[in-house]
């Protein structure tokens, strides 16, 4: 009986030994996500997918990233980014109540109930869009910016002009089938990251859940359909998208230790493998790269001087946050910026208007580039006060 246990405890000792060290090898080996040809093996169930850090941009992964396909209601991520711009440029307000027409109440798909001649906020019209992908209030607030749905869908594809996407089309403002409706993996991360400098959007896209109409009988329960936003750390939007055509689409946005990433995919099979595909591209993200920050939105860099306008001396700021990518562990040792103002400049000037660039470098090589714009607007100076200036400018010498 003895010499039982005591093989027993032999047993038992090499048994421990031998699943530690296999456990331990499992959990401390990394292995790169590549298949057999040596590229990173990510989004295996879409169609298409691409994978790019906010700030600067730059394309950590993408398969077919240029492949037209249906976007589905990943085109609210468009409609959202021109009403964030109508709230931004003071011409609708959150708190402003807009009444529900025939035609929006009367879509179809997702949707949140709204009836014709009812009246919601802009804040909940938002919510509903972002949260639950209605239909309804998109069409709502799309009359409301632009006065009808086809006069918003021109605004929305001038947009897209603006931003330079190559492969998109829209003809509708939800993402409902039509006949040349189309975009790419690449052109809605280029529109996500446009949307996500309003930093008020991940306030309403991180809502998992929520009511319309609380406490009233057509109380409405939000769900979000990006379930990301509570089951993956760090995700805060954006926009699911679901057709027929274009089977489970996703545009995903998550912020970590201050680096912001933007994963699209298009096309995947079912919810499951299309959170699947979004989630190992976020891993990879993390676990390879980061961020260091260097400027922050409207930061100031310098001041533009100009004797012919009104007011003189105006403060030139960042459009957007600025930072360098760079792979964990890299050097980032002679980074240096460099600020280019364009000396061609004629009054007057709008608040926002681009007046030259700051550029990023890395060892003399250029690695970013951004506009910077002026923080208020800029006049032109009467005769008798650009006369006085000049006097003062003389007598001063």
């Amino acid at each position: 009986m003895n010499k039982l246990k005591s093989w027993l405890k032999i047993i038992i000792c090499f048994s421990i030994i031998f699943s530690t060290s296999i456990g331990g090898e499992l959990f401390a080996t990394h292995h790169e996500p590549v298949n057999e040809s040596g590229s990173l093996d990510l989004a295996e169930n879409s169609k298409s997918a691409i994978l790019i850090e906010r700030d600067t941009g730059e394309v950590l992964f993408e398969k077919n990233a240029t492949e037209v396909l249906p976007p589905a209601s990943m085109t609210k991520i468009m409609t959202m980014l021109l009403i964030m711009e109508e709230l931004e440029n003071g011409n609708m307000s959150l708190s402003e109540k807009v009444r529900v027409s025939e035609k929006a109440a009367s879509m179809g798909g997702s949707q949140i109930f709204l009836e014709a001649g009812e009246e919601m906020t802009v804040d909940d019209l938002l919510k509903g869009i972002a949260v639950a992908s209605g239909n309804d209030a998109s069409v709502a607030l799309a009359e409301r910016v632009a006065g009808s749905e086809e006069a918003f869908v021109e605004m929305m594809n001038q947009k897209a002009k603006e931003l330079k996407l190559k492969n998109t089309l829209f003809q509708n403002t939800t993402g409902l089938p039509a006949e040349n409706h189309y975009s790419t993996a690449e052109d809605m991360a280029l529109m996500a990251k446009e949307l996500l400098k309003y930093d008020d959007i991940t306030t309403y896209t991180s809502i998992y859940e929520d009511y319309l109409r609380k406490g009233q009988d057509n109380e409405f329960w939000l769900v979000n359909t990006n379930k990301l936003v509570k089951f993956y750390e760090g995700v805060d939007g954006l926009k699911t998208g679901f057709t027929n055509e274009a089977k489970y689409c996703l545009t995903a946005t998550a912020e970590k230790d201050g680096m912001r990433v933007i994963a699209v995919v298009m096309g995947a099979d079912t919810t499951k493998n299309r959170n699947s595909d979004i989630s190992s591209m976020l891993d990879y993200a993390y676990s390879k790269y980061t961020t260091k920050s260097l400027f922050e939105k409207n930061q100031k860099v310098t001041s533009f001087e100009w004797l012919k306008a009104e007011n003189s001396k105006v403060d030139v700021v960042t459009n957007d946050s600025i930072s360098i990518l760079h792979k964990k562990g890299e050097d980032l040792t002679n980074i240096e910026t460099d600020v280019k103002i364009d000396q061609n400049i004629k009054l007057p000037l709008k608040k926002g208007t681009s007046v030259g660039k700051l550029l990023i470098k890395k060892d003399d090589q250029l690695i970013s580039e951004t506009e910077l714009v002026i923080k208020e607007d800029m006049e032109k100076s009467g005769i008798f006060q650009l006369v006085g200036r000049i006097l003062g400018s003389f007598l001063s010498k």
